[in-house]
């Protein structure tokens, strides 16, 4: 089945938990139609670069999964008419990275991964 990667923010008035809760959610409407959810990370509030329907500040969580296209599809669609999610956002990757995304790694961990590039 074909890898995918998902961001949403959703707004800022929510709970943490409430937040999380959204990950279950749409992680159990893929479940539903033949996918799964490989792996999610709750990213926490932050700021965003311009303001969203009044909010300037947004719950950011992030998903990998592995579902096919219909999966995807109605778990997109599902997103954009839930009252709590702002933005969403999908692509298709070759494979998912190994370990935490680079929101989620330290700063001292990202600099020694550029050191190792050059």
């Amino acid at each position: 089945m074909p890898l995918y990667e998902h961001v949403f923010i959703a707004r800022q008035d929510l709970s943490n938990a409430q937040a999380e809760g959204l990950i279950e959610h749409f992680g159990t409407v893929l479940a539903d139609n033949g996918g799964s959810l490989v792996d999610s990370e709750y990213w926490g509030v932050k700021t965003m670069a311009y303001k969203i329907n009044k909010n300037r500040k947004g719950h950011y969580s992030f998903l990998r999964s592995d579902a096919p296209a219909t999966a995807i599809q109605e778990m997109e669609r599902l997103m954009r008419l839930h009252d709590d999610v702002m933005r969403v956002l999908t692509i298709k990757v070759d494979e998912h990275a190994e370990g935490p995304s680079v929101q989620m790694q330290k700063r001292d961990e990202r600099d020694d991964r550029r050191r190792e590039r050059r």
